[in-house]
């Protein structure tokens, strides 16, 4: 099942009206007259949108009435009041698929599709940073998101980290969570994994042609039952849900949130402004400050992480010597 946020216009005509009138029952011959939507095709856009989580009371002689809306990630919530100007508007989203990431660098060629976000219920081969399986269940938060940005190559490998800040202040702002930033790009909770950032890039001619983002929030989901999937995953160190704070918001206002700030963290980057977004991340950072060891593709590098670079680059210290790590596996080695 598909579903976008420019398509199906009489089903959300449908719930639209019920949701602005969710004081009151409808009759199927009222929403019929002021829609100018035919019963029938009432009938079967109210089917459709119960199946798609909504609860709608069914009353004879009375009509129906919207009480409760969808958890679902569904595009048109998505884009519904979101405040930003590019990065959501366009929204996609797939019940099940093999990996939203997948999906998003099939459309990503299309300059049309800047600022598109595509969510999905659940994924079946999620991918997680250097091709490690993701566990993707249904009541995580799963989606990626296409951009063509401005900025050079030099700035791309910091946009992982500008992206899991805008996560973090997300996450500040609507749960009062404050989760800590582990380099280059994951957001954890009392030392556990709770998210996670992957940025594919397309390059041309030393050029930026596309990246995308993908994100991976537990949410809501059993985390002994992810954990005991993952356990054997090198570098492993256990799995936080938000779920574990009794949260009453739904996805969607996370998801908003997080959009809104990743848009201000993106003009940032697009203008060449990032000794704010390095001296924000350093503030929730876990890694700075901590003795570290990474293993990159030219081994195993040990030191104590004392900054991160204007590129994102870890700066480890050892001894008298300095290292600068772009991308590898890290271990925190503790003070």
């Amino acid at each position: 099942m598909i579903y976008n946020s420019f398509d199906n216009p009489g089903l959300i005509k449908v719930l639209t009206f019920l949701q602005t009138h969710n004081t009151e029952y409808l009759s199927g011959q009222d929403l019929s007259d002021v829609l100018r939507i035919s019963r029938v095709a009432i009938w079967k856009h109210i089917k459709k949108i119960q199946e798609l989580g909504y609860t709608v009371e069914s009353k004879q002689k009375l009509g129906y009435r919207l009480t409760e809306n969808s958890d679902a990630l569904l595009p048109w919530e998505i884009t519904s009041g979101l405040k930003t100007k590019m990065i959501g508007q366009q929204a996609f989203y797939f019940d099940s698929t093999d990996s939203t990431q997948n999906q998003a660098l099939k459309m990503a060629q299309d300059p049309e599709r800047n600022g598109a976000i595509i969510v999905a219920e659940k994924q079946t081969i999620g991918r997680g940073r250097s091709g490690r399986k993701w566990v993707s269940p249904k009541g995580g938060i799963w989606f990626s998101i296409i951009l063509h940005p401005k900025f050079d190559i030099s700035t791309a490998t910091l946009f992982p980290i500008a992206s899991a800040l805008a996560l973090a202040i997300a996450l500040e702002k609507t749960l009062k969570v404050s989760p800590e930033l582990k380099w280059p790009n994951d957001l954890t909770v009392r030392g556990k994994k709770l998210a996670g950032m992957l940025v594919d890039a397309s390059l041309e001619s030393n050029k930026i042609e596309s990246l995308v983002l993908g994100v991976g929030i537990n949410f809501n989901v059993d985390v002994k039952k992810i954990e005991k999937n993952l356990s054997s995953t090198p570098n492993f160190y256990g799995v936080a849900s938000l779920s574990e704070y009794k949260t009453k918001i739904k996805p969607v206002e996370l998801v908003q949130s997080f959009l809104v700030e990743l848009e201000k963290i993106y003009k940032l980057l697009n203008s060449g402004q990032t000794k704010k977004i390095i001296s924000e991340w350093t503030k929730r950072s876990s890694t700075i400050g901590k003795n570290v060891k990474i293993n990159t593709v030219e081994g195993e590098i040990k030191g104590k992480a004392i900054r991160i670079d204007a590129d994102g680059a870890l700066i480890l210290s050892n001894n008298s010597n300095t290292n600068r790590v772009i991308a590898g596996d890290i271990v925190h080695l503790g003070k």
